[in-house]
């Protein structure tokens, strides 16, 4: 937590910095998706392809000024900008508000910036991308218990945490998918991007047999391994509990949208919001409210 002297002034220079950070986002999740540099080209509209001025790319400012338009085109620019932008400084607030001025609050302010980017990327693509889940895992098995350490536990202890988060988190998720491939194949049921128009179910001996699922990418299973690593055992079963509940909701509004229970859509955003909760909100600290 921090304190009520020092509080607002480090709350704004959180909001700033993740104003920037969310910038950057958007070009994350425009990019990495389709294969292309995030260094280069520079910003540039979408529309025109115009470049971008500094004075033009502003995180919230320049969107307000020029009233969600090209400066050079005039085409109208996707409220998702700002949104993401501002989501990204309201997330590091409250990881500043969370954890305090200490080490732990950089590190996850990468974790919900990692959440943030990896649910915008499946909402549009489905996909997401090992870049984020992977690396993600990578840093959550490297730096938070190395944190940990710095502030005093046992890195073993610590290290250990995180391996089993990881393990729990992406078990579970692998284990609810490959028995329902298993079942969905021994009643007969078939799906429309599963195994695909002229593709024969998996084997056994096949990779497909175990990494290859109905209505549920690998991705997602990386994703929950990545969450594990950095919130535990028991703060991934938190997320995945979440974001069910969360994904239902969704699945079933969607659904009676596009008046179809067949079309796809990405699983990420739920367990992006099932993480965020488990983070500012673990069950250890329900004791209080109880």
């Amino acid at each position: 937590m921090i304190d009520a002297a020092g509080g607002p002034l480090l709350a704004m220079t959180a909001m700033a910095f993740g104003l920037v950070v969310g910038s950057f986002l958007n070009v994350v999740i425009h990019r990495l998706p389709e294969g292309r540099s995030i260094a280069y080209p520079g910003s540039h509209c979408p529309a025109c392809e115009a470049p971008i001025a500094p004075w033009d790319n502003v995180p919230l400012l320049s969107y307000v000024l020029l009233r969600g338009r090209c400066r050079q085109c005039r085409v109208h620019i996707s409220v998702r900008y700002p949104l993401v932008e501002l989501l990204t400084g309201c997330l590091f607030v409250l990881v500043l508000w969370r954890f305090g001025p200490a080490w732990q609050a950089p590190l996850y302010m990468i974790f919900a910036a990692g959440l943030l980017t990896a649910a915008a990327i499946d909402l549009d693509h489905q996909i997401i991308p090992d870049e984020i889940s992977l690396g993600g895992l990578a840093l959550g098995m490297i730096a938070v218990p190395g944190v940990q350490a710095w502030a005093g536990a046992s890195y073993t202890e610590a290290l250990a945490h995180s391996a089993l988060g990881a393990v729990v988190g992406g078990g579970t998720l692998w284990v609810v998918a490959f028995l329902h491939a298993r079942v969905s194949v021994a009643t007969g049921r078939q799906f429309v991007h599963w195994p695909g128009e002229g593709e024969s179910l998996p084997r056994p001996s096949e990779a497909d047999y175990w990494l290859w699922f109905p209505g549920l990418g690998l991705g997602d299973v990386k994703l929950l391994a990545m969450i594990g690593a950095f919130l535990g055992p028991m703060g991934v079963l938190q997320t995945i509990v979440v974001a069910s509940a969360v994904g239902l909701v969704v699945g079933v509004a969607w659904a009676a949208l596009i008046r179809s229970w067949r079309s796809p859509f990405g699983f990420a955003p739920a367990i992006a919001m099932g993480a965020i909760v488990a983070m500012f909100a673990p069950i250890r600290d329900w004791s209080s409210f109880l």
